[in-house]
């Protein structure tokens, strides 16, 4: 026991020395969450704007309160040049074009190259049509729609922003500490000299395994702490501590595919590239930095097969979304198993040396 602790102890105080390490650890991280947090503070709704081309009666017979509504969605500009107002539309500067024609049909032109953008102002103009359809018949609408938000008023971006870079923050710093220590010690002889030490292979391991789930704790800390700041606005649901065995088996388990990786590796350099190989596209194709809800469909297979994907969802359920144990557990459980198998065929792997 006290070998370990002497071992990790110096291990923990060497990380906390290297500015480098505490950059790309803590702060380099958290640089994502304070720059996306800043960028989508607003979440304001998506708003478009189209060009009217010449007379267009369903626009000009709106009056100023109803004008004034429109404009919280759909920003109406004149342009009565029908080749420049394609142009502007084509280089993505306005999302359409309206224009009537002598017997009353609309034609609106928009641009493919964005579909979001081509969805939201087709919808949004074909809004005002029906309305004025149903202004002409002079017969109330049948029907009515009341949207209510299923979360509390003040949810804001940041709510879904954390969960996804923190488990993105957990994965690096466990993946690639575990492969370059693993490497470093083995390259610089210092496995061969613990061996000789009353240390042990478990307690080689148990080092690293205990400095990294004190790091990914500090690193929580850390990312929340900033997060609740009333700048960004997070709001702790009442079950949020699940957050922390949540990250601590996510930590295992990415340490375990640094383990892995590292027993492979035969240089840092070799190390940090395997490392970077798996983390990046894990960081993109997991949904982390981004939703899901529109990518392909492969992609999204691909997610299921992704331990940061699960993390991240499950730390959305538990911190955003007012989920509970019931949430948290199976990701634990698959998390924990990951590390368990990955762990195994490591040591099976495992070399004292180069040799």
């Amino acid at each position: 026991m006290k070998a370990f602790l002497s071992l990790s102890r110096a291990l923990m105080v060497s990380n906390f020395r290297d500015r480098t390490w505490l950059f790309f650890t803590v702060l380099f991280p958290l640089m994502f969450l304070l720059l996306f947090g800043v960028l989508f503070k607003g979440g304001t709704a998506a708003h478009s704007t189209v060009l009217q081309v010449g007379p267009v009666r369903v626009l000009d017979s709106m009056t100023p309160a109803e004008r004034a509504q429109l404009g919280r969605s759909l920003t109406v500009k004149r342009d009565d040049d029908l080749a420049d107002a394609l142009r502007r539309v084509r280089d993505g500067t306005d999302d359409g074009a309206l224009q009537q024609s002598g017997s009353g049909q609309l034609l609106l032109h928009f641009s493919a190259g964005d579909q979001t953008r081509a969805a939201t102002v087709q919808a949004l103009v074909n809004a005002v049509v029906q309305q004025a359809n149903q202004n002409a018949t002079g017969r109330p609408p049948a029907w009515s729609l009341t949207t209510a938000q299923v979360e509390d008023r003040s949810t804001k971006p940041i709510q879904y922003l954390t969960p996804g870079l923190l488990g993105w923050a957990i994965a690096t710093s466990g993946t690639f500490s575990a492969a370059l220590t693993l490497v470093a010690w083995r390259r610089k002889r210092i496995l061969r000299r613990l061996r000789l030490a009353p240390v042990g292979l478990a307690g080689v391991i148990a080092a690293p395994t205990a400095v990294t789930l004190l790091v990914a704790l500090v690193q929580t800390a850390v990312f929340l702490a900033v997060a609740t700041l009333p700048y960004y606005g997070l709001r702790l649901t009442g079950d949020w501590w699940l957050a922390v065995p949540l990250v601590l088996s996510g930590s295992l388990c990415f340490m375990s595919i640094g383990l892995l990786a590292g027993s492979f590796a035969k240089t840092e350099n070799a190390a940090q590239s395997a490392a970077q190989l798996i983390v990046l596209p894990m960081a993109f194709l997991s949904g982390a930095f981004f939703p899901l809800d529109f990518a392909p469909g492969w992609v999204r297979g691909i997610a299921q097969v992704m331990p940061l994907h699960h993390l991240a969802t499950a730390m959305q359920d538990v911190l955003s979304r007012g989920k509970g144990v019931d949430a948290a557990l199976p990701t634990i459980g698959g998390l924990l198993a990951v590390a368990v198998v990955l762990c195994a065929v490591s040591l099976r792997l495992f070399r004292w040396d180069d040799a």
